[in-house]
């Protein structure tokens, strides 16, 4: 059986795990927006990540 600390542990590994993979996905697009000079959609995804607190 595993024990409460091991899977508290497990789920906050895989709740910075889901946090990198969101931050790494969202500086790829502000990316490729910024290199499409679309700062419509670069000011949007600023919100989006000021919005999830990856900012």
């Amino acid at each position: 059986m595993m024990n409460v600390t091991r899977k508290s542990q497990m789920s906050a590994n895989a709740a910075q795990a889901y946090q990198d993979s969101l931050r790494k996905n969202l500086e790829h697009r502000l990316q490729v927006a910024r290199n499409q000079g679309n700062q419509k959609l670069v000011e949007q995804l600023e919100q989006e990540a000021t919005y999830l607190h990856l900012k």
